[in-house]
């Protein structure tokens, strides 16, 4: 977070004093910030508010822009959820979590009237340049964050720099339960998973509105890391795989359609809310909860469990089946075949699960990870599936994660092993369960980042792709801009390093690694077994 800090200071700096842009919306003219070669109009509203009554409602479209304001500024992220820092116990990570949290939200004031989008183009773009355009969509666990971490002024810089200038989007989404509330009433009111609606009335709006910026409305390609990767992948099986013409191909890190089951599932996490809130004793609690004040609100949220919480991945408030964005479990669309048939890239890190499983530190015997598997990662597991699980993942820390690393980083005796079970869990197998349904039936290209291998007891860590493609702009970034401007990651020359696609019948996988030998290619083979069982696992027991 400190380095998306600096990054994001870096480029205010880049702001400079000229004659400001403009845009012409409806009737209405925005003003943009001169960044460069770059113009930023930040903070436009896409949908109205969902305060009041619209609260736990669908996003209401927009009405047309009538009155001109200034676009200079990222809007307020939507409410965020209080996490804990993970690395630390007790007293110090009460201290730790306090200062963290409010030095977070001072940076990034939150609010409910956050529905905002934000464009990033090339400064000599016209509305007849028609450039291919990159819809970001941010991670953090659906729990917390903000596009204003992922500043795009830099990618669009690079697109111009390599000769492949693009448009970058950007969205505020509703989170945790203000996004993604669960339970029997949630479903009855057809109000579940409102981020992902969020996201999609946002690409609606590109659709509406991009071609003022000089954007091609046909050319956009989403992307999104860890949720947003997850957000990706369920908007290619939202509407039964039909994009409705809102994109044309999709970049993944660190994420695809996860193994979570039906919207009731989140019941109990929505009675905590009603009885925090004082609406337990109403005769239609959700109608309630419209109600509540803001600051109530978002304290029984924040006592909810979060990502950083014993329960970690187990998320309390993900995407889920709630019949209308997602017609049944994500696995089983996937299975149905209910896919987008667009080309994309997706990837993984080696080391997904270390950093989720600081929150276990005190699980440290075999005993107590049976008990931690069966009642709070996979409730309603049986005993002999948990067994046969951990008969794949044995104790030797040796075969743990941070993978190939021996016997170091064993913080604890079991901590090596659970991270290899979450990251296999929650990243690698339903990235390699979507591709099996994939492969075959359209264009893809897979790779797997294994740098930073040496951070102790992280190695490859959740995260640490988003160096190569967001943030420092090394190879995946280029990769991925080509990707957007002509759908193949090798085209135009771009470094002599080709990028083999991807299938089941030859997995290949572009490797980013340390040291001489930068990028290799390797095969996307690696606990096929354990993957394989996850998958069975979880398709009876969504997580």
């Amino acid at each position: 977070m400190l380095f998306r800090l600096s990054v994001l200071a870096f480029t205010a700096i880049l702001v400079d004093a000229a004659t400001p842009p403009t845009v012409k919306l409806d009737t209405a003219t925005l003003t943009g910030n001169s960044a460069g070669d770059v113009h930023q109009f930040l903070g436009i509203p896409f949908a109205q508010p969902p305060v009041g009554d619209l609260r736990f409602r669908r996003p209401h479209p927009i009405r047309a822009y009538n009155q001109s304001f200034s676009a200079t500024q990222y809007g307020r992220a939507c409410p965020q959820q209080k996490f804990t820092v993970p690395v630390l116990q007790g007293i110090p990570q009460v201290i730790a979590t306090g200062v963290v949290n409010t030095l977070y939200t001072t940076v990034f004031p939150d609010g409910e009237d956050c529905l905002t989008i934000n464009v990033i183009k090339p400064a000599s773009t016209i509305p007849t340049s028609k450039l291919p355009v990159l819809v970001w969509i941010f991670g953090d666990g659906f729990e917390f964050g903000s596009p204003k971490l992922y500043d795009g002024t830099a990618i669009v810089a690079k697109s111009i720099a390599i000769g492949s200038p693009v448009i970058f989007v950007s969205m505020n989404y509703r989170l945790s339960a203000f996004g993604f509330l669960a339970g029997k009433e949630v479903k009855a009111a057809g109000v579940g998973n409102l981020g992902l609606h969020d996201q999609r009335e946002a690409l609606r709006w590109v659709q509406k509105y991009i071609a003022a910026f000089g954007g091609d409305r046909t050319k956009v390609t989403i992307w999104g890391e860890s949720a947003g990767a997850i957000s990706v992948s369920l908007h290619m099986l939202a509407n039964g795989g039909n994009t409705e013409g809102l994109f044309r191909a999709a970049v993944m890190q660190s994420g695809a359609p996860i193994p979570v089951g039906d919207i009731e599932q989140g019941q109990t996490y929505y009675n905590a809310i009603v009885d925090s809130t004082g609406c337990s004793r109403a005769n239609d609690t959700l109608r309630c909860l419209r109600t509540v004040p803001y600051d109530r609100l978002k304290a029984a949220m924040d006592a909810t469990p979060n990502m950083f919480s014993f329960e970690t991945l187990h998320l309390a408030w993900p995407p889920r089946a709630d019949g209308i964005f997602l017609s049944d479990h994500p696995q089983r669309l996937v299975q149905k075949g209910r896919i987008a048939r667009v080309p994309f890239i997706t990837g993984t890190c080696n080391d997904e699960g270390t950093i989720f499983s600081f929150s276990t530190v005190n699980v440290t015997e075999e005993p107590q990870l049976i008990n931690y598997l069966s009642n709070s990662f996979f409730p309603g597991a049986s005993l002999p599936q948990i067994l046969k699980l951990l008969k794949l993942y044995p104790e030797n820390v040796s075969e743990g994660s941070p993978f190939n690393t021996g016997i170091l980083n064993a913080l604890t005796p079991q901590f090596k092993r659970i991270a290899a079970i979450f990251g296999d869990a929650a990243f690698e197998a339903p990235r390699r369960f979507f591709l099996n349904y994939t492969s075959g039936k359209q264009d893809i290209w897979v790779f797997l980042s294994k740098r930073f291998k040496l951070l102790p007891f992280v190695g490859s860590v959740h995260g640490s792709d988003m160096i190569n493609s967001f943030f420092l702009g090394q190879e995946l970034q280029d990769y991925i801009i080509r990707f957007a401007v002509t759908l193949d990651p090798n085209s135009k020359g771009h470094l002599d390093f080709k990028w083999p696609k991807y299938t089941t019948q030859d997995p290949k996988q572009l490797v980013f690694e340390d040291g001489l030998a930068p990028q290799v290619i390797g095969e996307d083979t690696y606990r096929k077994e354990q993957m394989d069982y996850l998958m069975q696992l979880t398709l009876n027991v969504p997580m």
